[in-house]
């Protein structure tokens, strides 16, 4: 279903469906984290491998808690001066994390959006989404609503049209603990 109205979409993820949405630079495809229904379905409809693992877009830290360990101050005065924004970190990941979202990794990606659709999401949902490119692995990600569409059809539950924010390249991650970048934007 195409709409340019949130609460379809949040239905869709509160019912443990997939839906799709505009991210900073390209569609994200995204489900409840906390349903690992929804995150093998986002992983077989890109066919993505787990062990790569995800990425997690909230509209606060205190939604991404549940998910990460403790963050000493040093790493929070690292990370905290880009957020909300662009930048996804690779932060210490909770043991009982599902490796379908942290894949075979100590780390969890996470961000906390500035895109105000991702945020409106993430707040009317109460809790974080899985974000990853709405594509089949090794397509080029989607763009539009209407190149969700063409790439899965009625295989979503929702797609959200709205635009994208005004990145040219999918987000810069960092690891948090020596701040190297490991994808530039």
């Amino acid at each position: 279903m195409l709409t340019s109205d949130l609460f379809p979409a949040i239905r869709a993820v509160q019912a443990g469906g997939v839906i799709a949405y505009p991210t900073e630079a390209v569609y994200g495809l995204g489900c409840n984290p906390a349903d690992l229904a929804a995150v093998q379905r986002i992983l077989t409809l890109k066919q993505r491998a787990a062990d790569k693992g995800l990425i997690l877009i909230a509209a606060d830290l205190s939604q991404l808690e549940p998910y990460l360990l403790p963050l000493d101050a040093k790493l929070q005065a690292r990370i905290l001066p880009t957020w909300p924004g662009a930048v996804t970190w690779l932060l210490p990941v909770r043991p009982e994390v599902s490796p379908l979202i942290r894949g075979k990794h100590d780390t969890l990606a996470v961000r906390i959006t500035a895109h105000p659709t991702c945020r409106a999401l993430c707040q009317q949902l109460g809790h974080p989404l899985i974000s990853t490119s709405a594509n089949v692995s090794n397509q080029p990600p989607a763009r539009s609503a209407t190149e969700v569409h063409q790439q899965f059809g009625t295989q979503l539950d929702a797609i959200l049209d709205a635009p994208l924010g005004a990145q040219h390249q999918p987000t810069e991650i960092r690891h948090g603990l020596t701040g190297e970048i490991v994808r530039p934007a």
